[in-house]
């Protein structure tokens, strides 16, 4: 399958959902936007605990996820609820979104007159907006324009010898078909960040690998601690893994081989074709958020443990190469590669099942996680709060 049915977008883009999204830009809007988003089906809520008593670079970073969120492609129109006088300007972010020509809605809580009016003004609209978004008509357009984020969580000994390279050996598929593909988890690296660096397109992206890392092994001696007190986690122990560097060996092969074109910050917009680094925390919500706020259109996630998490506006595929697991969790796997070990699947026979499940996801297939509701969010903080 080389061509795929998506959405349209007015700036060229193409979704392979039509959301409606209702983004709060501060903790207090939480509950008004939850609660149109239960009143209105087939809308989206994004809550989260920030947008106010931040400053500098941590405000900005709140901005710019909450921003390349309602960018998404998988998004066709957004309503932005503020309290009216937090620090994310909601008409800034309106703004921002608008530059994508989709459908964009604004207001506070303060001017309509409280939470009740504006569930009631909010609901009024998502209406209206859904309407609107029903009547679009999905359109052809080739497989080279997807563009899928590349998690791991929950990791076991099973990750990386068969769910993390079955999903490289998709990667590359999608890769060699003119797609893009965004690997993140820059504290999943470390150990095995030389072996990413020898992949590197130039000398100046391997570089700044290298920057991103030893950036975050000075932040963790700030704070008097070790990263290998906390990686691998207990749960990874349990699992069978025994270093940080045996299970950052694992979790660079769910990459592929193609070259690293570059090193993208949270967030930051993903270029289209190839492969590229996000600097993103290893925490799975914060860091599928971050892919979603930078364009991808889905996310790859493998697990040997077994986790349920989902995202708002991404659908996120469960892959695993656990078999115990996968039969007490097939509620929220979508691909067991475990046959792999037992010499009963082949590599690219199981990187082909994959990518028959990222084709058949982007065609309009529901993963597990959104047949269960999961739309998990979570934005990754740099500073203090005041």
């Amino acid at each position: 399958m080389t061509t795929l049915m998506g959405y349209r977008r007015p700036n060229g883009d193409i979704g392979i959902r039509n959301h409606l999204l209702i983004i709060p830009t501060v903790i207090c809007s939480n509950q008004v936007c939850s609660r149109i988003s239960q009143l209105v089906p087939e809308t989206v809520a994004i809550p989260h605990q920030h947008g106010c008593s931040q400053i500098g670079a941590d405000k900005d970073r709140t901005f710019e996820v909450l921003a390349g969120t309602g960018r998404n492609p998988n998004v066709g129109g957004v309503i932005i609820i503020s309290l009216g006088c937090e620090v994310v300007d909601p008409h800034a972010l309106a703004e921002s979104i608008r530059e994508t020509g989709k459908l964009v809605e604004v207001f506070d809580i303060q001017s309509v007159g409280g939470s009740v009016k504006a569930i009631q003004h909010g609901t009024e609209i998502a209406r209206r907006m859904r309407a609107q978004l029903d009547a679009m008509q999905p359109e052809p357009f080739p497989m080279s324009e997807l563009i899928i984020g590349v998690k791991c969580g929950g990791s076991d000994a099973t990750s990386g010898l068969a769910s993390n390279p079955a999903l490289g050996a998709a990667a590359d598929t999608l890769i060699g078909l003119g797609g893009g593909v965004v690997i993140g988890e820059t504290t999943e690296i470390i150990g095995a960040e030389h072996v990413l660096a020898s992949r590197c397109a130039a000398p100046g992206v391997s570089d700044q690998l290298y920057h991103i890392v030893g950036r975050f092994e000075r932040e963790v001696e700030r704070m008097g601690a070790d990263m290998r007190g906390g990686n691998p986690s207990p749960g990874n122990i349990a699992g069978g893994l025994t270093t940080i560097e045996e299970k950052s060996l694992g979790c660079i092969s769910k990459c592929g081989t193609a070259p690293i074109r570059g090193v993208i910050e949270y967030a930051e917009r993903i270029p289209k074709g190839g492969l590229y680094f996000m600097d993103s925390p290893g925490n799975d919500i914060e860091c599928v958020s971050g892919m979603a706020a930078g364009g991808a259109h889905l996310v790859c996630f493998t697990t040997g443990r077994g986790t349920p998490t989902g995202s708002a506006v991404v659908p996120v595929i469960k892959i695993t190469g656990n078999k115990q697991m996968y039969l007490r969790m097939s509620d929220n796997m979508d691909v067991d590669v475990s046959d792999m070990l037992e010499g009963t699947m082949s590599l690219e026979a199981a990187g082909a099942a994959v990518w028959e499940e990222i084709a058949a996801v982007a065609a309009g297939k529901l993963t597990k996680a959104e047949i269960l509701g999961h739309t998990e969010f979570s934005i990754n903080r740099i500073g203090p709060s005041l």
